[in-house]
Formats: structure tokens, sequence, C-alpha cells
């Protein structure tokens, strides 16, 4: 439950932070243009900045990556000229002050729901681990605190030296600067956020990916636009993402309206990630008194700020409750649809038909239905295999070959796991193969499983080639055929209203996610779908009873 609300906050983060990073940017035009209409120049950069998702993140970092030193140099160069010109600010070092507002001054704690915005982007550091690597985020974040931090005690700086004048609406950030700096920074703001805002878009797709593998959310088509391991590209994902920081902009119009929605997603994905966390060191059997410190150290911290964004709710925070809450509602019926179908799911001992199977594979007098059959099974262990997997074989229409294969596939924790085993059911007829990959691994069986038979046929393990004569004697691979069984939820079924909701709103969703063959990544040419009803819970008895006729 934490990991779904985290998620869902993150993602509703995606959905904030191109709008209100762009709008912020932009805004600054006003110094000059007072009365420029900033939203259809907003609209414009954040449709471009979604159009190049699908060429990856590495060209976008090629592009933009020295932007970013460029930016952060301005700002800590801008902020030391206005820190040396007021060195007074520094005394704001000492936390006494802070305690003093917070806790004497009249309504300082509210303050916390701004103050809070200076602390954004830190979640989105490790949101993009799989795009960046951990030493590149690790050794730039020296450069980009020490920045932040230079600029804003050169705003503080400069609002000291201009107490008591009118800002006249003007943001200290853009005014402080030499004018002839201005229109530089403005466009240099606008690139960075940009880059900012990628970071939030990039580890949306990833968080979507794992999801997917975790049985979070429907399956979704997921690409690889590079060579670089754990950069991914998700369209659906991406469409969403446009329209939802379309729908932003239109709303609020203003970076200053979106602050309220802004804070209060990323309060709930902080929040989130203490839990976790803390549940992350209690299984790695860290020492439970520095857990609980850790805990609550960061539990009234963050509940604090908490606190203070909390009264935004009505000023918008009501968006990304209602746009998480969403998200939150479709991963939960996904998970508990599926573990539902998982619990109902009826298993055989699978030694009780392999002699069966053999006797299939034998006889003459069936057609034969291919060279090899491939089924996918979910059964966890090799002793055991799905009721209907047994119907298909047996009973709907007996699947004749020479050779039957069984691909199971195991979600490991590790991110980038690779491997395989292969268990022997019937000697040179019959095996199956446990895929263990990693959770961050799209699972290819196409090329997977070729890469499996080669190592096999090396091994003199499995005979491949046609049963044909004539194919045989010029060396021709035997045929293949998947076959998939498509579940649909049975008229049969005879649920709690909850759980008849929660299927039927599983079974709505299924029309929005890939298919079988596409999500394993299966050759489309070689699958049979084949339809079994999902019987999760059987009707009752209804006591109907013979009449015989004297």
């Amino acid at each position: 439950i934490p990991a779904m609300i985290g998620g869902s906050a993150l993602l509703a983060d995606g959905i904030i932070t191109p709008p209100i990073s762009v709008s912020s940017a932009i805004e600054g035009l006003r110094i000059f243009y007072p009365d420029i209409p900033t939203v259809p120049i907003v609209l414009v950069i954040i449709i471009l900045l979604f159009s190049v998702q699908h060429f990856g993140t590495s060209k976008v970092g090629k592009s933009f990556g020295p932007i970013m030193v460029v930016w952060f140099t301005s700002l800590a160069t801008f902020g030391t000229y206005q820190l040396i010109q007021n060195p007074e600010i520094l005394y704001a070092l000492n936390p006494v002050h802070a305690i003093n507002l917070l806790i004497i001054e009249p309504g300082g704690f509210w303050l916390l729901g701004a103050v809070f915005l200076c602390t954004t982007g830190a979640e989105a550091l490790y949101s993009d681990l799989g795009h960046c690597g951990r030493k590149n985020i690790r050794r730039s974040w020296i450069f980009v605190k020490t920045s932040l931090l230079l600029n804003y005690f050169g705003q503080g700086a400069w609002l000291l030296l201009n107490e008591g004048q009118k800002l006249s609406g003007q943001n200290p950030f853009f005014t402080m600067l030499p004018e002839w700096f201005i229109i530089p920074q403005i466009i240099i703001a606008t690139l960075a956020t940009i880059i900012a805002s990628q970071a939030l878009i990039s580890g949306s797709f990833t968080l979507v990916a794992e999801a997917v593998r975790l049985y979070f959310i429907p399956k979704v088509k997921i690409v690889y636009p590079t060579v670089i391991k754990g950069q991914i590209y998700v369209p659906m994902v991406n469409f969403l993402l446009l329209l939802g920081c379309i729908a932003i902009v239109l709303y609020f119009k203003e970076s200053s309206n979106m602050e309220a929605a802004y804070g209060l997603a990323i309060t709930i994905t902080m929040l989130v990630d203490t839990v976790l966390f803390c549940y992350f060191m209690h299984m790695k059997k860290f020492n439970k008194i520095f857990i609980g410190l850790f805990l609550v150290t960061f539990l009234v911290i963050e509940t604090a700020f908490l606190g203070a964004n909390i009264v935004k709710f009505w000023h918008g925070g009501w968006v990304t409750i209602l746009v998480a809450g969403g998200i939150f509602a479709i991963m939960w019926v996904w998970n508990h649809a599926s573990a539902l179908k998982k619990r109902y799911t009826e298993y055989a001992p699978f030694e009780d038909h392999l002699s069966a199977l053999k006797d299939l594979s034998a006889d003459p007098s069936i057609p034969k239905y291919s060279t090899h059959v491939v089924y996918m099974t979910g059964a966890p262990v090799v002793q055991l295999i799905e009721s209907k997997i047994i119907y298909s074989l047996f009973h709907k229409t007996p699947k004749k070959a020479d050779v039957y294969w069984f691909i199971h596939v195991a979600v490991s924790d590790d991110p980038y796991t690779m491997e395989y085993e292969v268990t022997p059911l019937i000697d040179q007829h019959a095996f199956r193969i446990d895929f263990n990959l990693g959770f961050r691994l799209e699972p290819r069986i196409n090329i997977l499983f070729r890469e499996v038979l080669e190592d096999m046929i090396e091994n003199k393990e499995v005979d491949i080639l046609s049963r044909y004569d004539s194919l045989r004697k010029n060396n021709i691979t035997g045929d293949f055929r998947f076959v998939v069984l498509e579940k649909s939820l049975s008229s049969e079924n005879d649920l709690p209203a909850i759980e008849k909701f929660i299927m039927n709103f599983y079974q709505f969703l299924k029309h929005f996610s890939l298919s079988e063959e596409q999500s394993y990544g299966l050759d489309t040419s070689l699958v049979i779908s084949e339809k079994v009803p999902l019987l999760i819970a059987p009707s009752r008895n209804y006591g109907l009873k013979r009449v015989y006729q004297c």
C-alpha cells in the first residue's frame, strides 16, 4: 500500500512538475513585457518536450547536459555577488532564527508550505537513477547543492538591501540580476526547467515499467530507444503525461497557482519514502534503535511540512489528491485482482499427466498440431501445471507435438538479473524453462528462448530439427507454435459485491492492456490464442431436480 501511494503521488508530481517549472521560467519575461501571454508559450515548450521523448534520454542528455553546468554556475555567481554586498544574511545559518519564526511569530508555521518548495527536486534525483547512474548523481549533487545555497543566500541579501521597496509582483530571482543578463538568464532557466522536467518524465517511465512487472498496473508497451541499460520509453505514459500537463497549464495558468498542488504531491512522496526506507533497513537487520530514531526524526519534519501544505488543499492541492487517487485506484484494483486470480488458479501435479502427454505425442491417429508446442506457465514450481493448460493440451484440441515446452518467467528483486534453468520432464520430448529476470528488464521471450535453444543444441540436450523426412534431410528446423491462454471472466462466478466490482473493473482495464503475446515479446505469427474461462468463485448449487415421466 505505501509503495502504491508513493508511486501514485510521484506520477501526479510528473504531471505538475513540467508546467510549474516551465511557467516559472517564462514568467520572467514579464519584467520587460508585463502583459505577455505566457500560457501559449508554455504549452508549445511542453508539447515539444514530450515529442522528443521517443529519441531516448541519452540524446536528450547530450543535447542539454552542458546547459545545466551554465545554469548552476550562473546561480552561484549572481548569488555570491549579492552575498558579498550584504554578508549579514549568513546569520540565517543560526537555527534559532528558524525556530523563532516557526514557533513565536504569528503564522510562521504556515510559511513552511512555501519554504517546502525549496526542497523539491531532491526526489527527482533518484527517480532518474536508471538513466543517469548513481555516481553521476552523487558527484553532481555537491556542485548543485552549493550553487542553490549561494543563490538563496544571494536572494535574501538582495531583499535585505532593498527592504521597504515595492516589488510590484516581480520575482527577486530575476530582479536582482543585472538588466543586460535577464533575457539570457530566462533562456537558460527555460532550458534548465525542461531538463528538470525530463528527470520526472524519465522517472515516470521507469516507475511504470517496474509497476507492470510487479503486477501493479496493466501491461503497457515499453520501448528501448538506446542500447544503454535502464533507458526506456513508454508511449502511453508519455501521451497521458502530456495531456495531464496541458490540462494543468490551462486550469492554473500561473506558476504561483500550481504551488499548492505541487507541494502536496512531493510531501506525500517523501513521507512514503521514509516509511519504505525504514522497512528496507528492517529487512536488512539494521539496529532497531537507529531505525526508530531515523523514522521519528524524518516523520516529525515531513509531517510538519504536510501540515503546512494541507491548508492548500482547496487552493489547488485537491488536483494532486484527485490524480494520485485515480492512479492509486487503478494500482489497487489491478494488484488485488491479480492476487484473486492467483489465489483461485487451479494447479495439478504435472507427473500425473506426463504419461498421457508422451502417449499423445506418439499417437498416429491424431494429426500433428506442430513439431514444437510452447506454453507460458505461471506454476511456481516444476511439479505443478495449471489445469487450464492440461485442458488445452488434451480436451480443447489435442495438441500432438514432438517436443513440448513450458516456460515460466519469475521477477527477481535485482533489477538486471538474467538467469535461466532447464528441467527435462520427458527425455527429448518435454522441457520446462524457468527464466529469472530483473524487475527492470522486459521479458523478450522470443529472443531469450532462442538463446536457450542454441545452448541446448550445443550441449546435445534436444533435437529441434523437423520430424518430417524431407525437411529433416535438408536440416530444416521444425515449426514452433506458442499457445497463449486468454482468460475471460466466467458467467459462473458467484463473488461478493466488492470482489465482483474489482474483477469487472479489472476486465475493463484489460482493454487498455497489452495482450499476453505482446507483453512477453512473442512473434505473433507463431502464436495461437485460446480463450479459457476465468472461474474464481464457483456458483452455488441451485438444487435442480430431475423429473421422471410416468
